[in-house]
């Protein structure tokens, strides 16, 4: 499947001028998607494709790791674990597939990436809680 130049285009201009938040909530959704994709080949034991998405999905999980900023928020160590273990999973499924080991993965990153969601609303619509650096508050300053 390839991209059209009005489709790059497109998603270019959306990235480029996408909030912080908005960018956390584009990498999970993407990352739901490599995964459902990686249990459909999985499923039809085309284990090259399942491949190249946990490859992606390793990548993005590898990237919302580098994008914490734990200076700003101590507590993220927390999200930092997690996404570790989501790493390690995903590369043992990679090893020897298992697709129900894949469906937990991917149920974790649905909560995710739903709250994610809802805090980058929550952001735009100012209801979000203030946050001050120091507290256990994550301020979206801490993803970056």
């Amino acid at each position: 499947m390839s991209t059209s130049p009005a489709q790059l285009r497109y998603l270019t201009d959306a990235v480029s001028t996408a909030t912080p938040a908005r960018l956390v909530v584009m990498l999970y959704d993407r990352l739901g998607l490599d995964l459902r994709r990686a249990a459909e080949a999985h499923a039809i034991d085309d284990r090259y494709t399942a491949s190249g998405h946990l490859l992606h999905a390793q990548q993005i999980i590898a990237e919302l790791m580098s994008s914490l900023r734990l200076e700003l928020w101590p507590d993220g160590k927390n999200l930092a674990s997690l996404y570790s273990f989501i790493l390690g999973e995903l590369i043992a499924v990679n090893g020897k597939p298992d697709l129900a080991r894949l469906a937990k993965v991917s149920e974790i990153v649905s909560g995710l990436g739903e709250s994610w969601s809802q805090a980058g609303a929550a952001l735009q619509t100012g209801t979000a809680p203030v946050a001050k650096i120091g507290t256990d508050s994550p301020p979206m300053a801490w993803v970056g």
